[in-house]
């Protein structure tokens, strides 16, 4: 297959691309974002996406790389690719945020991990990408930019449906940032082949006693059970009541999640499968 005709043009800057996107927006040419191509452009060869002009923003180098910020936050620039963040050393990527470096290995395959981005994969939306569930489970902000300013989104705010997102039509998302490190997370999922879409993803985020022993409380997040990436207050209410950690805590916790979600399709299955994914992410992050 080929994309429909379109128009293409390269961004100098972030004030370029917002510039093309309001006025490309106004002239009803139904522009968008080209960053890594490895979701659009795909999309657009089978013509789900048919947009008439095409930004590219891939040499903006000011929207590369990760640092620390002074409160601890970790910032991910937008077309950092899902390989730099498998790759970055602790001096870059601190431990408490090495949930993020093993999350990778679950996206697609090697190829597609060097090309695609952060921030596509965000502004994508897909409800069971990687990127979106950690954005959800560890209350990232999302950053953009547009003609009216700089915008920060939480992430809990940001997820509206089906591959639709709070940015603005004339919006460029610039950078994501995770608040705070999360050293007793993990992410799991569950796909027919390897490197395919995932059916069901589960991520956990435990707060966990000194003794190293005894759970206080923690996150739940599950993606492919709902049109966005959901916590699951019910599995959280097991984890905020405490206990030992081990393999009756992590079994209750996937009791309760699985118990609280109404999955749109294959419900059943996808129930089964959320269980079974959610007790593994506990396990895995009481390992850590």
């Amino acid at each position: 297959m080929k994309p429909a005709p379109f128009t293409y043009h390269r961004a100098r800057d972030i004030d370029d691309a917002t510039r093309l996107l309001s006025r490309l927006t106004d002239d009803g040419g139904d522009p968008r974002v080209l960053a890594g191509g490895q979701s659009l452009v795909a999309m657009m060869n089978y013509r789900l996406a048919r947009p008439g002009h095409l930004i590219d923003i891939g040499r903006l180098t000011t929207l590369r790389g990760l640092r620390t910020g002074e409160d601890g936050a970790l910032h991910i620039g937008a077309l950092t690719t899902h390989h730099a963040v498998e790759t970055a050393p602790d001096a870059v990527l601190a431990p408490g945020f090495t949930v993020l470096r093993d999350a990778m290995r679950w996206v697609g395959h090697l190829p597609i991990r060097t090309r695609g981005t952060v921030g596509g994969s965000l502004a994508h939306a897909d409800a069971t990408a990687e990127w979106c569930l950690l954005a959800v489970l560890l209350d990232a902000v999302i950053v953009a930019q547009g003609p009216a300013g700089v915008r920060h989104i939480e992430a809990g705010d940001f997820f509206h449906g089906h591959y639709t997102t709070a940015l603005g039509p004339d919006e460029l998302l610039t950078e994501v940032v995770f608040p705070r490190p999360a050293p007793r997370a993990a992410l799991t999922e569950f796909a027919p082949r390897h490197g395919d879409f995932a059916t069901v993803s589960a991520a956990v985020d435990l707060d966990v006693a000194g003794d190293g022993h005894t759970v206080r409380g923690g996150r739940v997040a599950l993606g492919g059970v709902a049109a966005t990436p959901v916590r699951v207050p019910a599995a959280e209410a097991v984890l905020a009541r405490g206990g030992t950690a081990g393999p009756e805590l992590a079994s209750a916790v996937a009791r309760a999640a699985a118990g609280a979600v109404d999955p749109p399709a294959d419900a059943e299955y996808r129930r089964g499968l959320a269980r079974t994914l959610v007790e593994r992410a506990v396990r895995q992050a009481v390992a850590r």
